[in-house]
This record gives C-alpha cells, structure tokens and sequence, in this order.
C-alpha cells in the first residue's frame, strides 16, 4: 500500500511539475533557513560546554551604586580570592583570580602578540584543559607556562616545545611546561592563549593583595559537587563590606551556564540578554518555515477541484477516508523529504556565507546520530504540518456530487487560503519593519557626534619596557617622518575608558554623594592629537608647569558635579588639590548607545600605557605605515609592531546590531521570496479557474486593464489586512527593544508606509504576470468548449 501511494505520489508530483517546483523549493527554503537558525541556536545553547565542570564553574560579580545607577560587572579585588579560599573553602573546590591581556612572546628572532592571562594556579584545573603534551601540575613554579597548540606551533614550529624558554614583553623568561588544545570557538576563553603563574614578579597584580578598592582581576571559582549557586551567593552577598564601604558594594557567583546568555543585569539581577536572541531567531525560523508550510496548503487546497473527481472515484470503488488521507499526507512526506534533499545541499552552501555573517564557526554535525533524528523528526513533522489541511479537506469531498458534477468548492472554501496568505504577509511585513528600524537604529548611533575626530588616529600598546621613557624622542622622531601630525600617551583609548575612581571632594558636594568619574592619565599634546574640542577654559600646556596636577573634565562630569563657573576652581583627590583648567566636549568613549561617560582627564604620563597618533590626512595610510614602523622598531625592539585603528575598533561597537540587522535583512528578502512564490503559485491557480470567465468578460468589452485590476485587487486586499495588523504588533514590540538603549531614535510613521507600499508593489509585481497573460488570452479559445 505505501509503495502505491509513492507511486501515485511521484505521478501527480511529475504531472503538475510547476506546483511541485513551487512547493519543493519554497519548503527547502524555509527548512534551509530554520537548518541554518537551528545550528546557531544550539551553538548558542552549547556556549562553553567544552569544560568538563560547566555546570559547577562561576565568576565573581560586583554590584555597586554609583552616580545613582546600580551597576554589575565581572571585574573584582584581589584579596577577595584568599577570602573565599580561607573562610568559604567548604562552598568552593578552586579560586583562581585573573588578568588578561596582550602580550608579546619571543624565542630568538621569532616574536608575536596573543592574548593570555596571569593566572592563579586553579584556572587551567577549572577550566578543565585538555593537555595534549606535558601538564599544568607545576604551574605553582612561577617560572613556568602553558600555552595553546596554535601559539606552539607559530612559536616552535614541529620541535617539542615542553621545558624551551619563552620570553614575554621583552622582560621575563617563561619554561613551558604544558601544550593544550585550542579552545573552541564557542568558549568565553577563546582568545586565551597562555597562562602565566599570578605569583610570578612581572605580574604586578600580584602585590595588591590587600588593595580592596581596585577592582580590576577577574575571579573564577569551581563550586563543590553540591553547592548551591544562589544559596553560595547569598552567603557571601557582603563578603567585602568590612573592607569596603562605599557605593554599597554586594557580590554574587554567577554561573557559566548563564555567562554567556544570561549577561544584562538590573539592580543586580541577571535578566537577560543574548537569549533574547535566541527567541528572537527561534521565532524568525519557525515563522519562515510556516510560511513554505502554507504555501503548500494553499496551493494544495487551492487544485482540489482538479483532484475531486479522483477523490470521487476512490470513495466509489472502496477506499475509505483514512486511505485517501494516507495518500495525500504521502505526497505531503514525499515532497518534504524532495525538499529535504535540496535544503541539504543548499545548507552546504550557505554555511560559510552564514558563519560570515553570524561570527560563528557552525557546520553541519555528519557523525552526530541526535542531529540526524532531530532533522528527520523535523521533516516528519513538517510534512504532516503542511500536509494535514490538504489531506483532511480533500479526504472530506462527497463521492455523489462530484460524480454528478453538482461538486462545488463554494465560496467560503477560499477563506481558510485567504487567512494563510494573510499570516504569510503579516510575518513577511513584521520582518521588513523590525529590519528598517534596527538598521536606522545603527545608523543614528553611527551618526552620533563622537566630540573629537577618528579619522586617521592609531593606537599602539606599550607591551615592553623598551619604550617607557622615550615620549619626547619618540614623538619627535614621528613628527620628523612626514606621516604624523602628533602623538600621545594616555592610559585609555579613545574608544575605552579603562579606569574609574571615586573619592573626588570639591566645594558644594553633598556629604552623601560619592560619585564615580571615569579618569584619564594622558601627556600634553592627548588633546592635538585626538582633536578634542575645548569649550571652556584652555588645553594642557607645557608653558604652565601648573598643568602636572591640573584637571580638565569633560561636559558630563561638569554636569554631575553641579560645579558653577569651574575654571579655576579645585577638585580634590588622592591627596591633593587639582584645579580645573578646562571643560572639552563630550567624547563617545564606551558605548555609542549610551550616555555619555562623567570624565576627569589628568596629567599622569607616569600611568599611561598606550600610544595614540594620528597620521596625516594628506599621506596614504600604506606609506605612513612603512614611515612609522621604523621608528616603533628603533624605540621598541622587542616587539612586532602593531597597532590599531581607532575608528576600526569604534566600528565594531555596531558589530552586534549590524550583525542582527543583516540576518534579520537576509531572513525578511527570503521570508518575501517564499510568500511571493506561493502568491505566484495562487495567482496562476485562481487565473486558470477563471479562464472563461475572463473569456466572457473579454467578448463583453472588458479591457486588459480592467481584467488585470480585477484578478490583482484580492490579493492587495489581503497585503493590505496584514499590513494592518503588522504595524501594532511591529511598533510595540520593536519599541520595547528600543527601550534597551540609552540613545535611540523615535519610530516614524514614514517607516510604515514605505514597508507596507513596498509590500503592496511586490504583491502586484507578483500577481501581474499571471493576471496579464491571462488577462491577454483569446477568448475564442477559452470558450469554444462551451
């Protein structure tokens, strides 16, 4: 029985080769985007399952009030390790505090930069390394380290790298001891490349051990086999209030499994994040694939008169309903498993585009039996789905009035397609909107005043001891070259405040008001170079020795401290008086979503770790390069030159956004593809039951543009009902997710317009070829049966 209804299947299927395209492809378009989606959701999902103790690894988070805001972030105190490890040892297996950073690594001529961390002892047993040579048990001797495969290979090539001598930031010699494989790409600890021991006397790290005010180390922890994430939390909830009493400091271990979905927190609970997305993309990929789904009812439903005769002679010769919805649920099967075949090779081929795209490094899992059951299951159930309205409406017909030829479909038979179509264009419009406005969304940010100019500004980092104490040499070596207008030092980017303090006194502060300034340390010519605009007072100036403990602030940080007329009036701070030489405008300098960050610039050339310079406009960015590096190579020889642009790196604060926008951009053009085929699909239907209608109407004097108005205007009637219900459902939903930024635009009326005319002209472009030819038919031929 099931082979005659394969065979039965695959006839109808090669008779109407033009609805079964149709179907094939609109059905492995959708199941290609939900394959892609659903690779990237488990990706997502499976985010740092490499290490073995996932379930039992956290990280130390501090919520402190500041500024009246209540903020968490990861970064914490170096004695709060030996904290947990002698008062809470019953709560944790491992505390390992670290610092990451760039490096350079050396052996002989050989030198390159990676990414790694001092670390205490515990972290490679945490995170659970997998050694493929030598070990991580004598990681107390802080002459030792582990490093990655890749970071061996580029280091040592083929030779053995266990117990050869590596030099890091021209200063330290480091015996390595441990080779581990790299850590996959869906790990928090990706970019980790080396471990060095925390107790070595290059980390200076090292020496804060009773520092409770820096919170600048990472503390990771491995929680007994029966401990309890919130119930541990809970206990250390005020583990630093003895040692720190402002801002109302609280900490908390939040889990790995919530570390990478589970990263936005409100008044220090974790509320979300990128799970959002996950929903977000869920919903996108099942909605798309509803959409090849009802296309396949439609156009099912749409020939049963063609099929009510043969549904009418089955019923007279013996088949029963449950027969005739085997066969048609079949035909279903067989052109989703067609399909199937075909969104395969499509996956295939669209898998390195779509990794481009989603920054992943997602393939399809051949070996894996789960992925295998999982995407038959899938095929199943999207064949039964797409094949069940078919199957039961036909299965449905009366075998005596179709045999009398007194079988009609009715009118209302129509309602359940139009609803789909409906659905279709409703999802369809959804996507558009929620596109155009994330995009305009990254495009006002884009667009935001940045309060100094980016262009042709470079950063290096000052990763050896060579060159400290060449500023002025340096810089005057970078002027003489022909390639740089200046150059300073500083102790952040333009693009990252790395340091915040506390503890600023001025006249008129509030007793109880404690706020946190993000602060600075730059040389005199920061300013220059960077292109800052001064809208009070003057610059730092090196004719005013004065300058060394003077402050200048940026618009927020004047705002904040309520200070009137503040030229020449004094800050006080670790231990001094500053006085306030001037005001700058505010700079962008975390997110460009955000308000802008309170800011104290001083003069401490002494913490400054960073180079920026800025090339002039008039030279070519190749050629000021080959200028420049001689230089860096003069005064730093122990390490590759390298650098960064920073409107590069202020590029990739849109990377999330842009990365949502494209897909979602990629997701709405497929998503109007599948409903345009299936409207393609419809119209060629609903213009062939309608020939001779059109044939008489043609003899009466009807004119193409009448007959084409009459045969387009159903469907825009149906584009035109989605659109209405897209637009609430788009604004409200897409106005909550504008809630999530600081600075964000306001949703007009003009975005509506132009996504449901848009909707409107594909409907018509769609419908027209159908409703044309059927339109410019000669009616002689489509009556002559009559």
């Amino acid at each position: 029985m099931i082979r005659n209804y394969l065979k039965i299947a695959w006839r109808n299927l090669i008779k109407n080769k033009g609805h079964s395209a149709i179907n094939v492809i609109g059905l492995s378009v959708g199941m290609t985007i939900a394959m892609l989606i659903g690779l990237w959701i488990g990706d997502e999902l499976s985010f740092n399952k490499y290490h073995r103790h996932y379930d039992h690894i956290g990280q130390l988070m501090t919520t402190q009030t500041a500024n009246g805001e209540t903020g968490t972030f990861p970064s914490t105190v170096v004695p709060l390790s030996n904290e947990l490890r002698t008062k809470y040892a019953g709560d944790f297996k491992l505390v390992a505090l670290t610092s990451e950073g760039t490096h350079i690594l050396a052996v002989g001529d050989k030198k390159i930069s990676q990414n790694g961390m001092w670390t205490e002892p515990g972290m490679p047993a945490i995170l659970s390394l997998n050694m493929v040579k030598g070990s991580y048990s004598n990681f107390n001797d802080p002459s030792s380290m582990v490093m990655a495969q890749s970071v061996a290979k580029a280091l040592f090539g083929d030779t053995d790298p266990i117990n050869k001598v590596v030099r890091i930031d021209n200063k330290t010699d480091m015996k390595v001891t441990g080779i581990y494989q790299d850590l996959p790409h869906n790990t928090t600890f990706y970019a980790t490349k080396f471990m060095l021991p925390w107790n070595n006397p290059a980390n200076w790290w090292a020496t804060q051990k009773t520092a409770w005010d820096n919170h600048d180390c990472h503390l990771f922890v491995l929680m007994n086999d029966h401990a309890d994430f919130k119930a541990v939390s809970a206990k250390i909830r005020n583990i630093t209030r003895p040692y720190f009493k402002l801002n109302n400091e609280t900490m908390q271990v939040h889990p790995m499994s919530k570390w990478h979905l589970y990263s936005d927190f409100q008044n220090g609970t974790a509320v979300g994040g990128r799970i959002q997305f996950v929903w977000l993309f869920g919903v996108i990929g099942l909605f798309v694939l509803l959409l090849a789904c009802i296309n396949f009812m439609n156009l099912s439903t749409a020939r049963s008169e063609k099929r009510a005769k043969e549904v009418g002679i089955r019923k007279a010769i013996g088949s029963v309903r449950g027969q005739l919805i085997g066969q048609f649920l079949s035909e279903s099967l067989l052109v989703v498993f067609l399909a199937l075949l075909l969104t395969i090779v499509l996956t295939l081929w669209a898998i390195p585009y779509f990794n481009h795209l989603a920054d992943k490094e997602v393939d399809i899992p051949w070996g894996n039996p789960l992925f295998w059951l999982f995407t038959l299951s899938f095929a199943v159930f999207t064949g039964l789905v797409s094949g069940s309205y078919p199957a039961f409406y036909l299965s449905a017909f009366n075998p005596v009035k179709v045999l009398k030829g007194t079988f009609k479909v009715g009118r209302l038979a129509s309602i359940p397609r139009k609803v789909l179509v409906v659905v279709q264009f409703t999802v369809s419009i959804i996507l558009i909107i929620g596109t155009i406005i994330v995009l305009r969304q990254i495009q006002y940010a884009k667009n935001r005043p940045v309060g100094y100019s980016r262009e042709g500004l470079i950063t290096v980092e000052m990763n050896t001891p060579d060159i400290f104490g060449h500023y002025e040499a340096l810089r005057r070596d970078l002027i003489q070259t022909g390639a740089v207008e200046d150059m300073a030092e500083s102790n952040s980017t333009t693009t990252q405040i790395r340091s915040n303090n506390f503890g600023f006194n001025w006249a008129g502060k509030p007793a109880d008001f404690n706020p946190v300034f993000g602060c600075i340390a730059i040389t005199y010519d920061f300013g220059h170079t960077v292109g800052w605009k001064v809208v009070n007072g003057r610059d730092f100036f090196r004719s005013f020795p004065t300058d060394t403990d003077a402050f200048i602030l940026n618009e927020s940080a004047l705002k904040m401290s309520g200070i009137k007329n503040p030229i020449g009036k004094t800050m006080y701070w670790n231990g001094k008086d500053h006085v306030i030489t001037g005001i700058v405008k505010d700079m962008v300098m975390e997110s460009p979503y955000n308000k802008t960050v309170a800011t104290v610039f001083m003069m401490k050339p002494d913490w400054a770790n960073l180079i920026t310079l800025r090339i002039k406009p008039t030279m070519p960015i190749h050629d000021a390069l080959l200028k420049i590096e001689p230089v860096f190579k003069k005064f730093n020889p122990g390490s590759p030159f390298e650098y960064k642009f920073n409107d590069d790196v202020y590029a990739r604060k849109f990377s999330d956004e842009e990365r949502i926008g494209n897909l979602a951009s990629v997701f709405a053009t497929l998503a109007i593809f599948i409903s345009c085929l299936g409207l393609f699909g419809l119209a060629s239907f609903v213009a062939e039951q309608r020939t001779k209608e059109i044939g008489v109407r043609k003899v009466l004097g009807a004119s193409v543009a009448n007959l084409w108005r009459l045969l387009s205007a159903e469907f825009v009637i149906l584009v035109v009902i989605s659109i209405l219900i897209a637009a609430p459902l788009t604004y409200y939903f897409m106005q909550r997710w504008l809630l999530g930024y600081q600075y964000r635009i306001t949703i007009s009326w003009w975005i509506f317009v132009c996504a449901g005319v848009g909707a409107i002209s594909i409907t018509l472009i769609t419908v027209s070829f159908q409703a044309i030819k059927a339109a410019m038919a000669n009616p002689v031929k489509s009556l002559k049966t009559e």
